[in-house]
């Protein structure tokens, strides 16, 4: 069941898969008899800079996976690599929490909630821990059909159910970590609900608004603010024009709408759209640090990754998360020096080859 919710997509997960595939179609080619004994992957978004080449992305309920820590687990290993760490709206450890165990870099994402006093408390929360940008998620107005997900009877806390009782009886020790941190569910958005986490967002989020909740959004925050989940150079221009500093490229990991295109193959465009006036962030498929250039070189200034340490928080909580960190932030090192590019801000598509 936790597997399923980490790894599926909507429907037939063809967009899913678009993310991954794309990303490995586009080949690499290098320049020989560079200097790169100095390789910087340094990264520079939102208002804040980090050694490791990535955001970590906001993902939901962290707690599934690591029932004792959750958020707390990957914000101490972001701590300790100084990467920029996105926290969920939909965590399971309050956001103070998160802050002390992640005093460097850190951003909180929001998506299109009804109730506008309810953002506004929360917002007030987070500036006081010290979270320096905002992130509003806009591609889900309605929940995504993830098939996976109501097959499992998945649900938000957690409910063993006839589907799922020889999975928790075979992983008793789960299931202690579960009881002695009790529920995992939505801990900043108390008021959120439980249940099917298709259902909660049908129920809790706004299906009527237009781009003046964004700027609304930005004059309540009053700080950086990136919008998420672009798919159309006129939808990036938009969100320019509403506010936004940074213009994030997003299909949100093929969970929602299926059959989209894969998001790398819409960042050039964009990135063309935006035309230096906003950063551009990009997010879908990563699972290589060459994954992480790639997107560099067609014009995303900061990628984020998701599933990649979800699968590390999920197998060993704080040390998975760390180790995945390291994997990736290896592999982009390794990837810049074997192109010959001794910068990571410095790739552009020349890297890529054109048959």
């Amino acid at each position: 069941m936790v597997f399923d919710y980490i790894d599926g997509g909507a429907e037939d997960e063809r967009t899913l898969a678009n993310n991954t595939e794309r990303l490995r179609a586009r080949e690499l080619v290098w320049r020989a008899l560079v200097d790169v004994s100095v390789v910087d992957t340094s990264i520079s978004v939102l208002g804040a800079k980090s050694p490791t080449p990535f955001i970590l992305a906001p993902t939901a309920a962290q707690r599934l996976f690591h029932p004792r820590l959750g958020e707390l687990a990957a914000a101490r290993a972001a701590h300790a690599h100084q990467a920029i760490y996105a926290v969920s709206t939909l965590a399971t450890q309050p956001v103070e929490a998160i802050a002390e165990a992640c005093p460097g870099p850190k951003v909180f994402q929001v998506y299109v909630w009804r109730d506008r006093a309810l953002v506004e408390g929360v917002l007030d929360r987070v500036r006081k821990a010290g979270f320096t940008a905002l992130v509003l998620t806009v591609d889900a107005p309605v929940a995504g059909k993830r098939e996976r997900d109501p097959r499992n009877g998945f649900s938000l806390p957690v409910k063993i159910n006839r589907r799922t009782l020889g999975q928790a009886l075979a992983r008793p020790g789960y299931l202690i970590d579960l009881a002695l941190g009790g529920p995992a569910k939505p801990s900043n958005f108390p008021h959120a609900g439980g249940g099917d986490v298709m259902d909660l967002i049908d129920r809790q989020f706004d299906r009527s608004v237009t781009w003046d909740y964004a700027r609304w959004l930005k004059q309540a925050w009053g700080g950086p603010m990136a919008i998420k989940g672009m798919a159309s150079p006129d939808d990036a221009r938009r969100a320019i024009d509403n506010g936004a500093d940074a213009v994030w490229v997003s299909n949100h990991g093929g969970r929602q709408i299926d059959t989209a295109p894969a998001s790398i193959d819409t960042l050039p465009a964009i990135a063309k759209a935006v035309g230096g006036q906003a950063e551009v962030i990009f997010d879908g498929g990563v699972r290589r640090g060459s994954d992480i250039v790639k997107a560099h070189a067609l014009g995303a200034d900061a990628v984020a990754v998701g599933r990649a340490y979800l699968y590390g928080l999920a197998a060993g909580g704080e040390a998975g998360v760390d180790a995945a960190i390291r994997i990736l932030r290896e592999d982009v090192e390794r990837t810049l020096a074997l192109l010959g590019r001794p910068t990571l801000s410095g790739v552009d598509d020349s890297v890529l080859f054109r048959p």
